[in-house]
């Protein structure tokens, strides 16, 4: 905010513009004639020889007479103001004139004197059009009038000047750059001019501060000039091969060193395909290709052996019936050759022991078991007293360790906060038509009393208005950005038939003294008004914008809390305008530095309500489905009491009541440790843990019927460690793999993850003991409520005429649900055909290439308007801020432990003076505007160190004074921009602390106590380190995505790194979205970290835990196909790369694990009994048993995992999608929904057929044997066990 410093300098200008140097110039006798005779060695004007008015300045008389030699008095005065060249003939102006150039000549130095090229030739126009004795050749009076002394004075006049001298003048002084206010000379001394014929004219208009008479500068082709010649003088260019005129790089970009070209960032292409898209798609073109031709082949070598002779033909007609049509006759045979798993594993076995001895105990115990699984959890849960949920965004995304974090800090503590911005929209787009030019008379009107109402309310409690609060640099006015500054703030001076004509004036020139703000910082049109880049026409703005600047204070301070209290006042205004300007046809946006986390906390809120509906969807559906297991139609239509006492309801309300105690106590525990909660956790924790919970609960109750089935005279207790005993490793392979996983975020720096990766790691494992202890133990006591038939819900009722539960095999598999005979009899052998195989390779490898295809599509970023709920006011307010707002935001560098009193130091830091190191820390971020394409950085920067030495300039006489004398006035060395003469040490503390405290005005516009008394921080009583801080600010570029914002942060921090190692310096940048976009410049790391050791750990532990790496191996690649399926998802579906998705990739691969790990151990140790069942084509292929083994582990576990987790998940994800939360759709629904669906569609399809093909040998399941049906299987007698759909006239 130190730009507005320059406007002080506006009262100032208006006396430097031609008032010194034209209007006071000579004409000869006062009875001279107009110009006459145009000729060389005659004047035009001469004199001063009267005023317009009382308040008016001298003006010239004409006079057309031969120029005079002057005397020498008045040489020498001439000759020290304008150079050596006049030191000799004849001149047109006298000694007066020459007193009143000198004067205001030397006013106009402290503008322009940095560049001696600019200096040089400003000086040359003038003392030329003052002096020149050939002053009638190239000016004309055209116009004249009486002054009050009676004499004729000029009024108006032609001037010729060159094309080329025109050009060159305003090239040499386009880009000088101007102190503190870090703007352009030009705006100052050329209005803003963007030629020269705009420049010369600005000069020589009539203004009441500026040109008492008007000059023209008529082109010399636009007319025919009788006798006239053009000046011609050469034109000193910035960049002149004589140093004495050579510009610094800050004023002349020709002037500098090419900066090295930055390498591009872009990723690797292949024409329009990156080449990561391109590769994997060569690769998986090349695998069909082999696929085609293999197949092609096989096709060729069947079709060649049939020309075979007769017999052979019959022979291998008769091998094949053997092989693959096999019939009834032969079920026993087949039956005996099946292969079964013969080995055990020793440490499948050692967890089968285990959890057959826990599952006893928990069954034999069940009471005790609650209550110490309660009591426990109960303790854990204590630590909800210290339960803390953390909202700052910054604390949330970025470790306070990461560099963003570290320098926020520093920059805040030694410079203090960053202001608070309130800013509003007026747009003219309520139209069907489209937008529209939103000024007129009566809408400036409107708005002018907005904003005086603005300034005069006060806030509700503590009764504070927009003064109190404002940041008010010159101590006179609040710093308020809007088109009403450039009418003074007040209507009363918007003329209703001339204001188009003044808001277009003012915006060509906002550096006029009649067009600055009470504040006196010149107002860029593209900060005040938008959507007139449209037409390049001003009057067809679509936006008007007005910004209040208001004072930051640090987080918890009383005056933040003040502020506070004044933007709440300041949102309710302008909520009501926003009905007032509807009602004008027009459309009101804004926002207030408070908006932004109470929209966020209102979309949470609104959040909250969706996420409790999905998860009471989930429980219901849960508790429903498990009785699904045992009370199908066939046994509600056999006995239909049976209903009551074979439900599960209550089973699988507790069964969801342990997935919340397993959060409470995970939460509890880690809240007692300090790590708070985040709104992430709070809302995805609980869909994890049911994800992982519900699928194990349906696992054990499953495999619980089954043992009821294979084992019905067996206690209940034995029935019970039998089940836990079977799938207890399953379950801790997938808590385990989890786990693990999960855990190794909690490694990660980023606050939001590794909270997240904490209290998802526990609530997993607390969770998995919970079922393995007091699921188990409830699941015994409601086994005993169903034999002894009372009912479920209500155990005190008994049901005489209900079955009891143990039916054996009564039955049989007519008692297994709809959907485990779907599975048995049609989906799995259909599945596990070899040409279904095939194709389904075919199919999951294409997603898969298409997934890594379009990896590199996937942006990153989190647009904030998706944070919001969908009807919040801030979503119109960042598009028309992305639409309209054409500034970028500040950016900060800051040179940190830098002893700048020494001059080596110094030359690394300035960039207007000749010994300036080339790369120095100011030449750099000057020649960095240059290529704003690359750099993200535009406009001028404000350097300090050089508005420091420009202020100890002795020619500046009324900035640096010491005891009544300007300082470095005589001094030896003298002042001079080698910087060999400026103060060092000591004496350079003495007078930066002077500076510092030097007020910028009128007199001396290069003060530093307003514009730089928070840009260093100074210690002039410290030897070591005086200076140990100080910041040098420019501009971003305007950045309008976040692909903008990331890069724009990379550029900065590639500057200051490049800065640093040159010049030996600590530099860093800062700005105020930094701290949000820091997250970026790792996260694909990041994320490649926690997603890669995840996969390792995921194989290490199945392969540790299943006794084999080929299965592992398949587990793992499964879970990776998924993860990158959902990331190809994440390309197609517009969802970007943050740490909101970072969270929801880690949950991908332990929702993954969770659908893979059951069927690949249901795959390595198979059920005998179902294993018997086996399909007669699926037995003793390729001589394995694998295809047998994928079938079992299908029909053991793939309706658990289909109805417990898929299911479920899927009916949760569903409610998400009438969220009134973009958020939430799409990094919730999109990405949880995507993830349900590749995850089923790979558990289910892609891993049993991958099983089948490359799977690891199987080992024999302890728990599988015992019963009657494995009796017989040991006897080879599978044709006669009870099954109806042995056949194969099924298949």
């Amino acid at each position: 905010m130190t730009r507005e410093w320059g406007s002080i300098w506006a009262p100032f200008l208006a006396s430097l513009l031609l008032v010194g140097w034209l209007l006071e110039v000579a004409a000869g006798s006062s009875d001279g004639t107009w110009t006459v005779k145009h000729e060389a060695g005659r004047c035009a004007l001469k004199g001063q020889c009267g005023k317009k008015s009382f308040f008016g300045g001298q003006l010239p008389c004409p006079d057309n007479s031969v120029a005079e030699v002057p005397d020498e008095d008045t040489r020498k005065k001439l000759v020290a103001i304008c150079g050596d060249k006049w030191d000799n003939g004849a001149i047109c102006c006298n000694g007066d004139q020459i007193d009143s150039l000198s004067t205001n000549l030397k006013r106009a130095e402290s503008i322009i004197s940095s560049c001696p090229a600019c200096k040089e030739n400003f000086f040359n126009l003038f003392c030329t059009f003052t002096c020149s004795p050939d002053q009638s050749l190239f000016l004309n009076v055209t116009d004249t009038q009486k002054a009050n002394t009676g004499k004729l004075i000029v009024t108006e006049l032609d001037t010729l000047w060159s094309d080329d001298y025109g050009k060159g003048f305003y090239n040499s002084c386009k880009d000088v750059k101007f102190g503190a206010t870090g703007g352009k000379a030009m705006d100052f001394i050329g209005g803003g001019a963007k030629d020269y014929t705009k420049f010369l004219k600005f000069l020589g208009d009539t203004k009441p501060f500026g040109s008492p008479f008007q000059i023209n500068f008529p082109r010399p082709s636009s007319g025919n000039f009788t006798n006239m010649t053009a000046a011609d003088p050469a034109a000193r260019a910035c960049n002149d091969t004589d140093e004495a005129y050579r510009c610094a790089c800050v004023d002349c970009p020709a002037s500098c060193p090419e900066l090295p070209k930055v390498a591009e960032q872009g990723a690797c292409h292949v024409g329009a395909l990156p080449c990561l898209s391109f590769a994997v798609i060569i690769v998986y073109s090349a695998f069909l290709l082999l696929l085609v031709t293999a197949v092609a082949g096989h096709i060729a070598y069947q079709k060649h052996s049939k020309r075979k002779s007769e017999r052979l033909q019959l022979l291998q007609d008769a091998a094949l019936s053997e092989d693959e049509d096999e019939d009834e006759g032969d079920d026993v045979r087949h039956a005996g050759l099946l292969e079964k798993p013969q080995g055990q594993y020793w440490i499948n076995s050692y967890c089968d022991a285990v959890f057959k001895k826990l599952g006893f105990v928990c069954a034999r115990f069940p009471l005790i078991t609650i209550s110490a699984s309660v009591a426990v959890v109960a303790v854990l849960s204590i630590g909800w007293v210290n339960f803390a949920v953390e909202t700052d965004p910054v604390r949330l995304w970025v470790s306070p360790s990461s560099e963003a974090a570290t320098e926020k800090e520093f920059f805040d503590s030694n410079f203090g906060p960053f202001y608070r911005a309130e800013q509003a929209f007026l747009v003219n787009d309520t139209h069907s038509s489209g937008p529209g030019p939103v000024l007129s008379y009566d809408t400036l009107a409107w708005w002018f009393d907005l904003e005086n109402r603005v300034q005069r309310f006060r806030s509700m409690k503590e009764g504070v208005s927009l003064e109190s609060v404002c940041f008010n640099p010159t101590g006179k006015a609040c710093v308020v950005q809007s088109i009403t500054g450039y009418f003074g703030g007040s209507f009363a001076n918007v003329d209703p038939d001339t204001w188009r004509e003044d808001l277009r004036h003012c915006t060509e020139q906002p550096g006029s003294q009649e067009c600055l703000p009470d504040f006196q910082q010149p107002l860029s049109k593209d900060i005040i008004l938008g959507g007139w880049q449209k037409t390049d026409d001003i009057l067809d703005a679509e936006a008007l914008i007005t910004t209040w600047v208001v004072n930051n204070h640090p987080p918890g301070s009383e005056k933040e809390a003040v502020a506070m209290d004044w933007e709440e006042m300041l949102k309710n205004l302008l909520q009501d305008a926003q009905r007032e300007a509807k009602h004008r046809g027009l459309r009101l946006s804004f926002s207030t530095e408070i908006s932004l986390e109470q929209e966020l906390n209102k979309s949470t809120n609104t959040d909250a309500k969706i996420v409790i509906v999905s998860y009471i969807i989930m429980f219901l559906y849960a508790s429903l489905a498990l009785g699904s297991t045992t009370l199908t139609v066939k046994s509600i239509l056999h006995n239909p009491a049976n209903a009551m006492v074979q439900s599960k309801f209550t089973l699988g309300v507790i069964g969801i009541l342990i997935v919340l105690m397993s959060v409470s106590a995970s939460v509890g525990l880690f809240s007692a440790c300090g790590i708070k909660v985040t709104l992430i956790i709070a809302e995805v924790i609980p869909f994890l843990v049911l994800a992982v919970g519900v699928d194990n609960i349906f696992l054990i109750v499953h495999e619980f019927e089954r043992v009821n089935l294979s084992h019905p005279d067996e206690s209940v207790e034995t029935r019970v460690s039998k089940a836990l005993g079977r799938m207890g490793p399953s379950i801790l392979l997938s808590a385990s793999t989890e786990t693990v996983a999960f855990a190794l975020g909690a490694a990660v720096g980023m606050p939001a993850v590794k909270n997240f990766a904490a209290y998802a790691a526990g609530a997993v494992l607390v969770n998995a003991l919970l079922q393995v202890t007091m699921f188990v133990s409830v699941l015994s006591l409601n086994q005993r409520r169903v034999e002894s038939r009372r009912a479920d819900c209500f155990p005190c009722i008994r049901v005489g005429r209900a079955d009891t539960g143990r039916h054996g095999a009564q039955y049989g598999y007519e008692e297994e649900g709809g959907l485990q005979r779907f599975i048995r009899k049609v989906y799995a052998p259909a599945l596990l055909a070899r040409k279904v195989k095939i194709a389904i390779v075919v199919v999951f490898l294409g997603i898969f290439t298409a997934g890594l295809a379009l990896l590199p599509t996937v942006a990153l970023g989190l647009d904030q308007r998706q944070a919001f709920p969908r009807d919040s006011y801030l979503i119109s307010y960042f598009n028309d801020l992305d639409e309209y707002f054409n500034t970028g935001p500040p950016v900060y560098f800051v040179v940190k432990d830098s002893d700048v009193s020494e001059r080596l130091h110094q030359q690394e830091l300035c960039a207007r003076y000749s010994t300036c190191h080339s790369f120095s820390l100011t030449n750099v971020l000057e020649q960095e505007s240059k290529r704003s394409d690359i750099s993200y950085i535009t406009g001028s920067t404000a350097s300090w160190i050089d508005d420091f030495f420009t202020w100890l300039n002795p020619t500046n006489e009324e900035c640096c004074k010491e005891h009544g004398k300007t300082c470095f006035a005589g001094r030896d060395p003298p002042w001079n921009i080698t910087l060999y003469g400026m103060p060092q040490d000591g004496e350079f503390l003495h007078y930066l602390s002077k500076w510092l405290s030097s007020p910028t005005n009128e007199a001396c516009p290069f003060g530093g106590a307003a514009p730089y008394s928070n840009a260093l921080v100074v210690h002039p009583n410290s030897m070591m380190d005086p200076v140990p801080a100080s910041h040098f600010r420019t501009s971003h570029t305007p950045l309008r995505s976040q692909s903008d914002f990331i890069s724009a942060y990379a550029s900065a921090r590639r500057i200051a790194s490049d800065v640093s190692e040159s010049q030996n310096i600590t530099v860093f940048p800062y700005s105020k979205f930094y701290i949000f976009f820091d997250q970026y410049a790792s996260i694909v790391s990041l994320a490649g970290i926690l997603l890669g050791s995840a996969v390792f750990i995921i194989f290490f532990l199945t392969s540790l835990l299943l006794g084999s790496l080929a299965t592992g191996l398949v587990v793992t690649i499964t879970v990776i196909m998924i993860v990158v399926a959902v990331l190809g998802t994440m390309a197609l579906v517009h969802v970007s790369l943050n740490a909101i998705s970072l969270v929801n990739l880690v949950i991908c691969v332990g929702i993954g694990v969770e659908f893979c790990a059951h069927i690949a151990r249901a795959f390595q140790f198979p059920s005998n009994t179902v294993l018997a069942k086996a399909p007669h084509h699926l037995v003793g292929r390729m001589g394995r048993g694998k295809d047998a083994r994928a079938w079992a582990s299908l029909v053991n576990v793939g309706g658990s995992v289909f109805s417990g987790i898929t299911v479920t998940k899927f009916l949760g994800v569903a409610v998400l999608a009438w969220t009134r939360s973009k958020i939430f759709e799409v990094y919730y629904f999109r990405v949880w929904l995507a993830l349900v669906v590749w995850a089923a569609a790979h558990a289910l399809v892609f891993l049993p057929v991958a099983l089948s093909l490359v799977g690891g040998e199987g080992y024999i399941d302890p728990e599988s044997e015992g019963s009657l049906e494995d009796d017989l299987n040991a006897r080879r007698y599978r044709g006669l066990l009870p099954d109806e759909d042995v056949d194969s006239d099924d298949y």
